[in-house]
């Protein structure tokens, strides 16, 4: 069982910026592949970006050139840095990792999740 702890979100301004943390305290990232989803209200998780075990990082249309996704395998942390804040990115934020398929998906049992956190843009 991993669990993953999530931090960083609350309220911004449009236009704004925020860093998203996930940890797993006691457990190793090395071998997983791990990413940040995203549900709005009404909206299916939607995948926001993702990092592979050879660290190959993939972007969302809607997020690329504006997020940063970030792995520190020595403090078992990964990061979403978010610049240029938009309303339509306001939604509940969540970590995934799969160290079974390396690639987190909401239809793989083998993924875990982390609690979400809410982001709100505001304008």
């Amino acid at each position: 069982q991993v669990q993953l702890v999530e931090s960083g979100g609350g309220p911004v301004q449009a236009g704004g910026s925020l860093k998203l943390s996930c940890a797993a305290p006691g457990y190793s990232f090395n071998s997983c592949g791990m990413g940040w989803y995203r549900q709005a209200p009404g909206k299916e998780r939607e995948l926001v970006s993702s990092i592979s075990v050879d660290g190959t990082t993939n972007y969302a249309d809607s997020v690329k050139g504006r997020s940063t996704i970030a792995q520190d395998n020595a403090k078992n942390m990964m990061y979403l840095q978010m610049n240029s804040l938009k309303t339509e990115d306001t939604a509940v934020y969540f970590c995934a990792v799969d160290c079974v398929t390396g690639r987190p998906r909401p239809e793989y049992e083998s993924t875990y999740w982390g609690q979400g956190n809410q982001v709100t843009v505001s304008s």
